[in-house]
């Protein structure tokens, strides 16, 4: 009984017991976190122990600071950031894949054809008609050509023809820069929150170092000691 008890221990900050691997020492909090915490809690004490979800909440708490110093208030696409670092998300994402699920079928038949219009195989196409339709026109006289020179029918044709594709084209290079916008967001999304996870590890290893120096002070002291009573023997 006393075994099980001794696993767990008190959050200092939502006050519930929680087992020893859901919580962290109170001395290995330090930098601007601690000041919040401490703020927040004046019978905050080095001895006691914290648990990650608050931790947590209180790193997102200070990110959210340092953020509004630097950038001001924050806008909805750092509020996502601060989110996606209190929870530990993933903010990355496929965006072709994302948008392109969000697309209709008129708008998946105009990037197809404005895929086509730009491309080598319509203009060899299109250069194949046109020589075949002069061909017959001009050469096959005595056939009776159904669109004689100036070839009227033909200009009308390619007339009607660039009406039609130029909107559809514009329709997909609409959509083209949608989807670059929806792309320069996640890039600067995943940026920030990069540089924030860098502040973080930075804070962390200044945790460790300061710490480790304390250890070795500590052991240094423990070493200083020995040798003096040892030397208190010998004399």
């Amino acid at each position: 009984m006393n075994t099980r008890h001794s696993q767990n221990a008190l959050c200092q900050v939502c006050k519930l017991r929680k087992p020893l691997p859901e919580l962290l020492s109170a001395k290995l909090v330090r930098g601007g976190v601690l000041r919040l915490i401490r703020a927040d809690h004046t019978d905050w004490t080095d001895e006691g122990y914290i648990c990650f979800t608050c931790l947590n909440q209180y790193r997102s708490n200070y990110v959210r600071q340092l953020m509004e110093k630097d950038l001001g208030e924050l806008d909805d696409l750092e509020q996502e950031v601060v989110s996606s670092l209190q929870d530990n998300a993933l903010l990355s994402e496929n965006i072709n894949e994302e948008y392109d699920q969000s697309l209709s079928f008129g708008d998946r038949i105009a990037d197809k054809v404005a895929e086509f219009g730009g491309s080598w195989k319509f203009i060899i196409w299109f250069g194949v008609i046109l020589a075949i339709w002069i061909i017959i026109n001009t050469v096959l006289v005595l056939a009776g050509p159904f669109d004689p020179y100036p070839f009227i029918l033909l200009n009308l044709i390619l007339s009607l023809l660039a009406a039609i594709q130029a909107p559809i084209i514009m329709m997909s290079q609409n959509r083209q820069e949608d989807r670059d916008r929806i792309r320069a967001e996640n890039d600067y999304q995943v940026n920030l929150k990069s540089e924030m996870e860098v502040r973080i590890v930075n804070e962390k290893l200044d945790q460790l170092l300061h710490q480790e120096m304390r250890r070795f002070m500590e052991v240094q002291q423990i070493q200083m000691e020995m040798l003096n009573e040892l030397r208190d023997k010998v004399v």
